[in-house]
């Protein structure tokens, strides 16, 4: 699921821009609003990927919770039918606010519910890799003693806990470019300092 929303940001992303190209240099003709909607398609594409990609890694980061903290229960509680009932309930949400972007693109609201998603996410899982890392290590020892303790299963899971945080540390500094960019859209859109911002960020992201 998370692979698939990276691919869905970077496929929609470099359509975009080839489709701005080539419509800047004339090579394709087509009406405004014809090219509005094919905005609209492309930005909600995005959308779609970025929230389908918070909720895959906040999925990840209870998974990972319970994988340490449920060791013994893990397949109890995360049996394959509901994993395959979260990502199908992670997409079809996505959906949901890529459809509500197309409707809605004009609306603040919109802006201001994508990034309070954002940080929102972003708050939770933390709180979770934090708690985990924190109390982990006392959770080892009690498992420990318990009979069945596979210490194998145990360095693996802090194995992917350590490389997940690494993966979120990399997520938070490719996306915060993008939400800050927005916050600045919606909160100083004629200060100076913001547009340069704003424009230097369209530049790296082309």
């Amino acid at each position: 699921s998370l692979a698939v929303a990276d691919m869905l940001v970077s496929v929609s992303n470099a359509w975009e821009t080839i489709t701005i190209y080539l419509i800047n240099n004339r090579h394709i003709i087509m009406e405004d609003a014809f090219v509005r909607h094919i905005d609209n398609v492309f930005d909600s594409m995005i959308c779609i990927s970025v929230v389908a990609s918070m909720c895959s890694l906040l999925a990840i980061a209870v998974d990972r919770y319970i994988t340490i903290f449920y060791a013994l229960r893990y397949h109890n509680i995360m049996t394959v039918k509901r994993s395959g009932l979260i990502i199908a309930c992670i997409w079809t949400f996505c959906t949901g606010c890529g459809i509500i972007f197309i409707l809605y693109y004009e609306s603040t609201y919109v802006v201001v519910c994508l990034i309070t998603m954002f940080f929102t996410m972003l708050f939770l899982m933390v709180s979770l890799y934090i708690h985990m890392f924190l109390l982990a290590r006392t959770h080892v020892k009690k498992i420990a003693a318990l009979p069945g303790y596979s210490s194998v299963r145990q360095r693996t899971s802090m194995k992917g806990a350590i490389t997940l945080t690494m993966l979120l540390g990399i997520f938070i500094v490719c996306w915060a470019p993008f939400f800050l960019h927005l916050i600045l859209m919606i909160s100083c859109p004629q200060n100076l300092y913001c547009v340069c911002f704003m424009s230097h960020f369209n530049m790296y992201l082309i």
